[in-house]
Parts: C-alpha cells; sequence; structure tokens
C-alpha cells in the first residue's frame, strides 16, 4: 500500500486515477508521495520514506531539489499539461496591448449612465484606437511547450514570428511551423522585434535576462509579454522604461505593488494555467507519474533525476537504486548479484548531473543481505524492491 499527501488542492481528475492500492494521508511524515503545486517545501524536513513528489505545473522553484536528490527523492513536473492555457492568456496579452480595450471598458463604465453614450463613444473612441498584430515582429524566447503552441498561433495571426531558444528540443523543433524564423543570437530579437514573449525557466542564467542592458537596445514603444516568472525581468530597469516611454506596454502575470502602479503595465493576477483544464490535465500527469515511479520505478519528467523507462517488470522482480552519478557503480551493483547467484534479467541505467538511477529486472528475489548490502554501497541514495 502507497500512501499520498497533497500540500495544495488537487484536481480529482488526477487523485481519482489511484487506485486499491494507493491510500490518502494528511501527514507527510507517512507518505510515500506528495502532490504540490504552489506551496513551498524549502522549510520542510523530509522524511525518510518519501519517495516522490510531483509538482502539478512546470515550475519548480518551490521545491528544494538538491536536498530531493540528496535524499533519493525523484521530483517529477508536468511541462505541456498547461501549455494550452498559458498560451491563450499571452494571445490575449498582445491584444491587449495592440488595442487599449482595458481603457476603452473603463471609459465606458464610467460613462454608463451617460443618455448620450452612444454618441459620446464614437467621439471618444479615437483616445482607445491602437494597432493590428498582422505583419508585427514577434520575438519568442524560448520555445519549450508554452512558446511553441505561442509562435504558431502568431503565424496564423499573421505576424512575423522569430523563435530563439539554443536548447529545443527536438521534439518542439518537429511541431513548430516552418514560417518561424529560428534567430541564433537573443539580441537580434530585441533589436528587431515588436513585442517580445518569454517563456524560459527561472535560472541563474536567465535571471533578470530582461534587463536595462536588454531594453536599450529594444525599439521605441516596444510591447513585452511576460507569462514565464517574475524575475526574468528586472523590475526596476522595467519601471523606468515604462516611465520613459521605451516600453509601450509590459504585460505581466506576476502582480507587485510597484508594477501595478506603473502607467504602462498590463498586470494579471497569475492567471496564466488558471483553467480548470489546465489543473485537470496537470493533475493527472502528476498523478500518471507518481503511478509509474512507485509501481514500476520508471521516472518520466523528472528535474533531479534522469528519466528512465523500462516498462513492466515480466520478471521476479525490479530493484531501483537512487546513486550518485560516480564510476563503478553499475560494476559494484552486478558483482553483487552474481555472488548472490542472481541473474540480471534486464537492465537500464541513466545519469544527470551529479545523479544517476539504475533499474534490474531479476529472475529471482534478493535476499534482505543483499539489499542491506546495496545501501551500504558508497554513493547509493535509496534502494527499493518492486514487485
Amino acid at each position: 500500500m502507497f500512501k499520498y499527501t497533497c500540500l495544495n488542492a488537487i484536481s480529482e481528475k488526477g487523485t481519482s486515477l489511484f487506485g486499491a492500492d494507493f491510500e490518502k494521508t494528511e501527514d507527510i511524515r507517512e507518505a510515500d508521495a506528495v502532490m504540490i503545486r504552489s506551496a513551498s517545501m524549502h522549510e520542510m524536513e523530509l522524511p525518510p520514506m518519501l519517495e516522490a513528489v510531483a509538482r502539478a505545473g512546470a515550475g519548480v522553484n518551490n521545491i528544494p531539489l538538491e536536498k530531493c536528490a540528496e535524499q533519493g527523492i525523484v521530483v517529477f513536473n508536468t511541462p505541456g499539461a498547461n501549455a494550452n492555457g498559458v498560451k491563450e492568456l499571452v494571445l490575449a496579452g498582445l491584444l491587449l496591448a495592440s488595442r487599449d480595450i482595458i481603457g476603452g471598458v473603463a471609459w465606458v463604465q464610467g460613462e454608463k449612465d451617460s443618455e448620450d453614450l452612444g454618441k459620446r463613444a464614437e467621439k471618444e473612441k479615437k483616445h482607445f484606437a491602437g494597432c493590428e498584430l498582422k505583419g508585427k515582429k514577434l520575438g519568442i524566447i524560448g520555445l519549450g511547450a508554452i512558446g511553441v503552441l505561442v509562435a504558431n498561433a502568431a503565424v496564423n495571426l499573421d505576424m512575423e514570428v522569430y523563435g530563439y531558444d539554443p536548447y529545443i528540443s527536438v521534439d518542439g523543433a518537429w511541431k513548430l511551423s516552418r514560417d518561424i524564423h529560428h534567430i541564433q543570437d537573443v539580441n537580434d530579437i530585441y533589436r528587431e522585434c515588436d513585442y517580445i514573449t518569454i517563456h524560459v525557466p527561472l535560472l541563474d542564467s536567465t535571471k533578470e535576462m530582461i534587463n536595462a542592458d536588454a531594453l536599450n537596445q529594444m525599439k521605441d514603444g516596444v510591447v513585452i509579454l511576460n507569462f514565464a516568472r517574475d524575475l526574468l525581468v528586472d523590475e526596476k530597469a522595467m519601471i523606468d522604461a515604462l516611465n520613459q516611454g521605451k516600453v509601450k506596454r509590459y504585460v505581466v502575470d506576476f502582480p507587485t505593488p510597484a508594477i501595478a502602479k506603473t502607467p504602462g503595465a498590463i498586470v494579471i493576477p497569475h492567471l496564466g494555467a488558471s483553467t480548470q483544464e489546465s489543473e485537470d490535465n496537470c493533475a493527472r500527469m502528476a498523478a500518471e507519474e507518481l503511478i509509474d515511479y512507485l509501481e514500476n520505478g520508471n521516472i518520466r519528467h523528472s528535474v533531479n533525476y534522469p528519466d528512465c523507462e523500462m516498462g513492466v517488470c515480466q520478471e521476479a522482480c525490479r530493484i531501483a537504486i537512487n546513486h550518485r552519478n560516480i564510476k563503478n557503480m553499475i560494476g559494484q551493483f552486478t558483482t553483487l548479484f552474481g555472488e548472490a547467484d542472481i541473474n540480471i534479467a534486464k537492465m537500464l541505467n541513466k545519469s544527470k548531473g551529479n545523479y544517476a538511477y539504475s533499474l534490474f529486472d531479476l529472475e529471482n528475489h534478493p535476499s534482505e543481505a543483499v539489499l542491506e548490502s546495496l545501501k551500504k554501497i558508497d554513493g547509493v541514495l535509496k534502494v527499493r524492491i518492486l514487485k
């Protein structure tokens, strides 16, 4: 019996996938798995029995990845599950920034009791006029699940689309429209585009990538959209650029008092993935990842361990080993099995940075002594026997 806990409200579309072998608990100290959205785990004590954490969403800044990896806890996220919801809001942001829809609606509300509202609107509408998106240059920084969807949708809006992503996946490249211009230098996007939207993770290398230097390269009257992470943009530099008219509109999904007070900023209350469909999709993917890992030892979409899949075990049992990525680990494992007269029917080893993961399908069950010997090997972080 596996136990799981939810640190946030998680859609039943996901939790309903847990079958009879799973039980929900409110106490993380007895949980094998955690499902989480926005709650912070950085100050939490992680119990020894915890095997996995699944973030129902893409960002994992609220989870201590290194700490989890050192305890053999695999952290999953759900890339692409909420991509369509974010894409649609980015498209809305493009329209809100190009046409002063918000100002126009506010004017109507302020004049709603006027008897001649229709006539007055015809005279006042020029104050809210804008431009069309067709033919404008859109630069997309980051061509992951969301960036690809935004790029393809913008092509269908007849925008001229430029995409920058030095690490684009093969899958992402296949999904990308052939009409998109591939840019090798992000500075070309800064210099050439009328609209710029950011879709990269928050890393040391991307923090405040939209800073004063980047803004100074951009066209006067550029529109910038940020539905990825607030800290990708230097807020002070952005406020200065808005006040100076360098940036016409900044559409951001991360409200702060400073940016909310700044003219030209369109500040949305973090609605990017806040659709029922996105929450359902993320919950389903997170649950599927946890179930496959706990039952079969397979890893899909981990952020601190390598993806490693070997299907369903057809042998007597499967051993899953979380360990450091150091020399001769596989040799020590196989030697130990050989000395115990245990035949390995199938095996797989993958590594990611400082950590690695190994699966062994064995033709007979190892004894407790063998399992204890595996755990004592220097560099082994966790050993599980499945089936």
